[in-house]
């Protein structure tokens, strides 16, 4: 049994991620600082979800709290915590996301070096990319990020290869591709294409449709994690976590109206800057060294996302008891 830190336990990975570690016999404690990047209501129930598990849920601030005593007796940490989103990462809004992106993922690593932590996860971003001129990116392409976001999630990957070369820290870099599932944010495309479907209301699609992505579903992402902190790979790999299905933004809310059952109106709107026209990730890398591939397939991630969502909606309007 190993003793486990996850950091954004309340977040969308983070939840399911201590979940998975319970359920296999890990000692969890998970830190989350419920950043206001969207209500609080939706991390507030994933931590009765991470609480009930069995997780020690610690509420905390990773750019100020004492990390050297959250470390402290830890087998392995999995780095879940970060301003997340590209829109929001421009202007005066860059600076949070340096301090929550780069500076915590620094202070932690400076928590773990020289001491008994034998593994270091940090959860990176396929947005490192960006734009590239042939799909799917291999980790051999010159990352080019496309916004400050994936600047930031470069940056602090970055962080991970220069602490695993100077001080040994058994650090591992996971990019992940567009993650899905239930309790996925109520900003990403996914969940905002469900509440569409099922409460009839407009969705906003941000340029003409035809950008692509490859959607990763949460389960798969778990499992990654979970492979990375067991498998003996060299300190300060990095390697792509893509789940396989690449569809374009016109095709995805197709999809999701059929298994909905329901029409989606589109609220057209212009395309944003720092979207990228297009992800996908080739994953030889993760199966060479972890034996890892995606066991579910975006049309079966969809149905378990609705299904979930369907069931918050049915919950809210259950009377009270």
């Amino acid at each position: 049994m190993a003793r486990a830190l996850v950091t954004g336990a309340a977040g969308f990975v983070g939840s399911h991620l201590c979940e998975a570690l319970r359920e296999r016999g890990d000692e969890v404690v998970g830190v989350d600082c419920f950043t206001p990047y969207y209500e609080r209501s939706q991390k507030d129930a994933n931590a009765v979800a991470v609480r009930a598990a069995g997780v020690e849920l610690i509420e905390a601030d990773l750019r100020v709290a004492d990390l050297a005593a959250l470390v402290d007796g830890v087998d392995v940490v999995y780095h879940q915590a970060g301003q997340p989103g590209v829109r929001l990462s421009w202007s005066d809004g860059f600076a949070e996301y340096v301090e929550h992106n780069v500076l915590v993922t620094q202070r932690l690593l400076e928590a773990v070096r020289g001491g008994a932590v034998r593994r270091f996860v940090y959860a990176s971003s396929s947005s490192v990319y960006g734009n590239q001129p042939r799909y799917p990116t291999r980790e051999t392409d010159l990352p080019a990020p496309h916004s400050p976001y994936g600047v930031t999630k470069l940056a602090a990957e970055h962080l991970c290869g220069l602490y695993a070369a100077n001080h040994g820290v058994a650090t591992v870099s996971l990019r992940y591709f567009t993650v899905f599932g239930p309790r996925q944010r109520p900003d990403m495309s996914i969940h905002r294409l469900c509440e569409a479907a099922l409460a009839a209301t407009a969705f906003p699609r941000y340029g003409d449709g035809r950008q692509v992505r490859e959607f990763t579903y949460v389960a798969d992402i778990v499992a990654a994690n979970l492979a990375a902190a067991d498998t003996d790979v060299a300190p300060g790999t990095f390697l792509n976590v893509a789940g396989g299905s690449e569809i374009t933004l016109a095709a995805l809310i197709a999809l999701v109206a059929e298994l909905a059952g329901s029409e989606i109106a589109i609220d057209e709107q212009p395309a944003m800057p720092g979207d990228s026209l297009r992800n996908g990730g080739a994953i030889d890398r993760a199966r060479e060294l972890f034996g890892w591939a995606p066991a579910v397939s975006l049309r079966d991630g969809i149905a378990a996302q609705l299904a979930w969502h369907r069931a918050l909606r049915d919950a809210d309007r259950s009377p009270a008891t």
